[in-house]
């Protein structure tokens, strides 16, 4: 058998030589489609210089406004990302991830998502949903958590109500203490016996620390954990390769912008972690514009039509969102599965905020013109939460200087900002 056997493997051998030989020629004198180089085919290159930003917006001018809202002591860093009909049509970033190095922010630099993560979980849960791998209507009793509602609330709030913040607990609860460093599982026991803002299940209060309580069930409901889950079932579909939860998500990435308070740089608290659903996501600006493009219908084989609609839909009335004009311009103001719902000039709008010590993120979109924006910054400044709203309106033709609409943007009535600093990095503000 040994004498056969020979020959066959010397056979093999010359074979396999001439094979890798005539790929090694192939390649060399017949390159590869452009699609497998390392060159990015034309429709897969960020629009980040002029030339790419066509649409109805005018995006010259929002840039430049952009810009100059950057330029704020107030600001830090600034990442921007547009997507019009359903396009991504525009990504610029501004300003430095570290005032005492100025390096630059690009579009790879990783900010924190802070609240703009319950969305994750509330896409994550009707995904399951309308898989049939989850009951949104059962109720909180039904899992092994380590929540505490007042009274017999565990056993009449469901697991819809919960992810719409109708758990009756005052807002807030106990954020404080989990800033000082308390155990996230230890505080959900403790809500047992916290004041109630109302009956459960009857208004929406806001909360963090028992919204988390979401982490647990989705992910018994999934047989992982839930940073799994959500990577897994979301995040690496949706190629979000940047998106991670935790701090070493944000600190392990090469760029990542350090939190501010004007000149100040923050120290990383990792409280806001510890809650991966209510607070726990961080990515670049580019993996944040995919996930709006999710959200716009962009990746039906991830989120179907009816995941969307089940996750965005209304469920409860909410208070006012933000402050001041920006308050009394979104009119009729919901929640759904961890995403907002107002109206804006006569529009649907969809979306959510985020904010902790130094990073403020947000997420607007109109999913019937599925055009919408996403931004995060490196600073506790809200006056960037008007970007949305300015693109928005130019998307909608209403010019900066219509008298109709607000100046989201407009900075005449603020002090002259200092000169940025130059970079000590060696790298160049950006075009």
């Amino acid at each position: 058998m040994g004498r056969y056997l020979a020959p066959l493997f010397g056979l093999a051998a010359i074979l396999l030589v001439s094979w890798y030989g005539y790929r090694a020629f192939v390649q060399e004198d017949f390159p590869l489609p452009l699609s497998a180089t390392a060159e990015a085919a034309p429709q897969d290159r960020l629009p980040t210089e002029p030339d790419d930003w066509q649409g109805k917006i005018d995006y010259l001018s929002l840039d430049r406004r952009i810009a100059a809202l950057a330029a704020r002591p107030e600001m830090a860093g600034l990442a921007v990302a547009i997507v019009e009909d359903g396009e991504l049509r525009f990504v610029q970033t501004y300003g430095v991830t570290d005032k005492r190095s100025g390096e630059r922010v690009t579009p790879h630099t990783v900010f924190r998502w802070a609240s703009v993560s319950k969305g994750v979980a509330g896409l994550l849960a009707a995904k399951l949903s309308e898989e049939g791998g989850l009951d949104l209507d059962a109720t909180l009793n039904r899992w092994q958590t380590s929540l505490m509602l007042p009274g017999e609330a565990m056993s009449r709030v469901t697991l819809a109500q919960l992810m719409s913040h109708q758990t009756g607990l005052t807002k807030n609860a106990y954020d404080r203490k989990l800033e000082d460093g308390e155990s996230p599982g230890l505080l959900r026991k403790r809500l047992g016996t916290a004041p109630l803002q109302c009956m459960p299940g009857t208004c929406h209060s806001y909360q963090n620390i028992a919204f988390d309580t979401a982490s647990e069930i989705l992910g018994q409901a999934t047989g992982t954990i839930y940073d799994d889950a959500a990577q897994m079932q979301l995040f690496e579909p949706l190629g979000m390769e940047s998106a991670q939860f935790g701090m070493i998500g944000l600190t392990g990435a090469e760029s990542w912008a350090r939190p501010h308070r004007g000149d100040e740089v923050r120290t990383l608290v990792e409280s806001y972690w510890r809650l991966p659903a209510a607070a726990g996501v961080n990515s670049n600006i580019v993996d944040m514009a995919r996930w709006l493009r999710a959200q716009l219908g962009a990746n039906k084989d991830v989120l179907s039509s009816e995941a969307l609609e089940l996750a965005h839909s209304p469920r409860v009335e909410t208070g006012r969102v933000y402050g001041g004009d920006l308050a009394r311009a979104l009119t009729e103001p919901s929640y759904g599965l961890g995403w907002r719902n107002f109206t804006y000039n006569g529009r649907r709008l969809i979306g959510h905020s985020g904010a902790v010590d130094g990073y403020r993120a947000t997420i607007i979109f109109d999913p019937t013109a599925r055009t919408g924006v996403v931004a995060m910054w490196n600073s506790g400044w809200g006056k960037p939460f008007g970007i949305p709203f300015a693109i928005l309106d130019s998307y909608y033709g209403k010019p900066a200087n219509d008298l109709s609409a607000n100046d989201w943007l407009g900075l005449s009535n603020l002090p002259l900002p200092k000169p940025l600093q130059p970079s000590l990095s060696g790298n160049q503000p950006n075009p």
